[in-house]
């Protein structure tokens, strides 16, 4: 069994017979008291996170979760399609599964799935930065380009992202889909 010491950012545990994500943890040892392991813990099921001190060296399960990248297909309704490019094997994972990542997926890119205990579905993971092109933007006032104005544009998947004032519709961009931020214009 594993203990507080094999923790780690983002790890699966079992935590209180729940599958709980590790956000952050850390070590702390208050002076003559014994050492504690702080751990903030996000639910998988739920969203909901929370806060919980164990005592360094403690036990905990940790959950083997296995990573299969798979190819999204198309969307319908709340309802993504994926394939496995090897089995073609095809999977409906619901919208809230994935986050406000979804946003950002393409048809035809690879998505990590995690699966656990016998291919139960925990989670998708798109791409850490995506390219994609912009479909709708306003045109920028002439003088707005001294300062740092930012305009909302439309991308090609249909998200609304804040971008510098000289992308243009046409202009492709990359966007981290873990924050959904602007990184940069691709020629």
């Amino acid at each position: 069994m594993a203990t507080t010491s094999d923790l780690r950012t983002n790890m699966i545990i079992r935590y209180n017979g729940q599958l709980h994500r590790v956000m952050e943890f850390y070590h702390h040892a208050p002076g003559n008291w014994r050492a504690m392991v702080i751990m903030k813990l996000k639910n998988i099921e739920t969203g909901k996170t929370i806060e919980e001190r164990v005592r360094a060296g403690s036990e905990i399960e940790i959950v083997r979760v296995e990573k299969r990248p798979m190819q999204f297909l198309y969307r319908e309704g709340d309802v993504y399609h994926f394939m496995d490019t090897e089995t073609f094997e095809q999977i409906e994972v619901a919208e809230d599964m994935i986050g406000a990542p979804a946003k950002f997926l393409k048809e035809n890119e690879m998505a990590d799935i995690l699966f656990y205990d016998d291919n139960k579905i925990l989670g998708v993971e798109p791409p850490l930065f995506v390219t994609l092109q912009v479909t709708e933007a306003s045109v920028a006032v002439r003088g707005d380009t001294a300062t740092n104005v930012n305009k909302q544009v439309t991308l090609e998947t249909g998200a609304v992202v804040s971008v510098p004032a000289f992308v243009n519709q046409g202009d492709y961009v990359r966007i981290d889909t873990r924050t959904g931020e602007y990184i940069e214009r691709i020629k």
